[in-house]
């Protein structure tokens, strides 16, 4: 839905007396150098100093907010906002603050250094999501300064733990503190909004959807002896025969609703036609992204981790395997029909992480509004659907019935490998896209 870059929704001239984008730049360097990294245990410093800057920054414009710990230093932080703050209908937008751990020695830079070069901010969390988390704080400050505050009420939330499943963050909320986000309706976070380029044409991309997660330890049990001697109920031998299955498989392609609609678009750029048959070919157009968007139109599972044994002559007991498995919405069933068989017998599997998929319809005036705010900046480009393949707090948050999207809005360089930044060495992120990002937000806050 293009429209004139000059107008709102509403044709009236949209030109705020204040700069939505003036902090984004230098409140993303400050986040990113408090080193909030997650190590999946207790072993991290926690989110509690990120949160604590936030609800500064929040106080100093007036904005007041609630920490919520759960464990020493896991926070996360709530605020009330808009025209009639704790009001019905309200908008959830949420950011985590934790970020994956990054070793210093891979970086061309220090990863919590905050460094700008080469038109980038440098640093571990630089899209993944301290960048949306200073979108939000930049627009949220510069509004209520300038007294502009949205009449729809808004919850700001930026939460722990999400790195790990959001079991010490979204859920706590979610499950104790339920009285705070019950009166919200819909919820924007992570991971959306983004700019690929397809055959020279900038298609931004928002999440409508998410896998499924089944984070899973297999263990297989045998008997134990020594090393030199024949041994036909080998925990080894077993664990790892199940592993090499589920690692080779080949998953059948399935498209959901937000994958058919993304697909016909890119068709649509490549002068083709989008049909199953093709669906792998479309998504070899996204280049480099081809690795995430290839994941998203099957049922996944990769063995990351595994553990057998104290000494070589020894044939341990036990085995154990950990195993990423991911899952699409409406083929629950299929995955873990599928994982049971692979593993065969004597396989026992538990979960340290086990989380629904979702996928809200991709229709409606927060998605038209979305769509409107991205075109009003980019009036030349497209914007579709798409389904993640990680997951988000989005899993939780949707437990309250909310409808969900990943909304956080970047302009990207077509050559830049965007995907690969998401836990990867060198994660940086444009410095004009962040500021690009919370013009748009602000836009979409004008809208909404």
């Amino acid at each position: 839905m293009a429209q004139d870059s000059e107008q709102t929704a509403t044709g009236t001239p949209y030109d705020p007396a204040y700069d939505p984008a003036g902090e984004v730049v230098d409140l993303c360097r400050d986040l990113i150098r408090i080193d909030t990294s997650n190590y999946g245990d207790e072993s991290g410093p926690g989110e509690r100093k990120a949160a604590e800057h936030v609800a500064s920054l929040l106080d100093d414009v007036g904005v007041s907010s609630e920490l919520f710990e759960l464990d020493s230093g896991r926070t996360s932080l709530v605020a009330q906002w808009g025209a009639t703050p704790g009001g019905e209908g309200a908008l959830l937008l949420h950011g985590h603050l934790d970020v994956v751990p990054a070793a210093a020695d891979d970086w061309q830079v220090d990863p919590f250094s905050g460094e700008i070069r080469d038109g980038y901010l440098w640093g571990r969390g630089a899209v993944d999501m301290k960048d949306f988390d200073a979108m939000v704080l930049s627009v949220v400050r510069a509004r209520t300064r300038a007294g502009a505050v949205p009449e729809r009420p808004v919850v700001l939330c930026f939460t722990a733990d999400e790195e790990a499943g959001g079991h010490h963050g979204a859920q706590v909320l979610v499950e104790d503190h339920t009285e705070h986000l019950a009166h919200c309706t819909e919820a924007v976070g992570e991971v959306g909004g983004f700019s690929t380029t397809i055959r020279g044409q900038r298609l931004y991309l928002i999440e409508a959807a998410e896998k499924g997660m089944a984070w899973m330890k297999l263990t297989a049990r045998g008997r134990a002896g020594h090393g030199s001697m024949i041994n036909d109920d080998n925990a080894v031998t077993r664990l790892t025969a199940a592993v090499a299955r589920i690692g080779a498989h080949e998953w059948p392609v399935r498209l959901t609703p937000a994958m058919q609609t993304l697909l016909a678009a890119v068709a649509e750029i490549a002068g083709t036609e989008a049909r199953p048959e093709n669906a792998e070919a479309l998504v070899e157009e996204f280049g480099g992204a081809a690795r995430m968007m290839g994941a998203v139109i099957r049922n996944t599972a990769n063995p990351t981790m595994l553990e057998a044994g104290y000494k070589v002559n020894v044939i341990p007991t036990e085995a154990t395997a950990h195993v990423d498995g991911r899952f699409l919405p409406g083929y629950e069933d299929e995955f873990f029909e599928t994982v049971a068989v692979l593993c065969g017998e004597g396989i026992e599997r538990t979960y340290l992480s086990h989380q629904q998929p979702w996928e809200t319809p991709y229709d409606g005036d927060l998605v038209d509004a979305m769509s409107r705010c991205l075109l009003a900046e980019d009036p030349d480009a497209r914007v579709a659907p798409y389904l993640m393949s990680g997951g988000t707090d989005a899993k939780h948050f949707n437990k309250l019935g909310l409808r969900s999207y990943g909304f956080a809005p970047l302009r990207l360089p077509a050559d830049l490998d965007f995907t690969a930044l998401f836990h990867g060495v060198d994660e940086r992120v444009p410095v004009d896209g962040l500021e690009f990002g919370a013009r748009v937000l602000d836009r979409f806050l004008e809208e909404i």
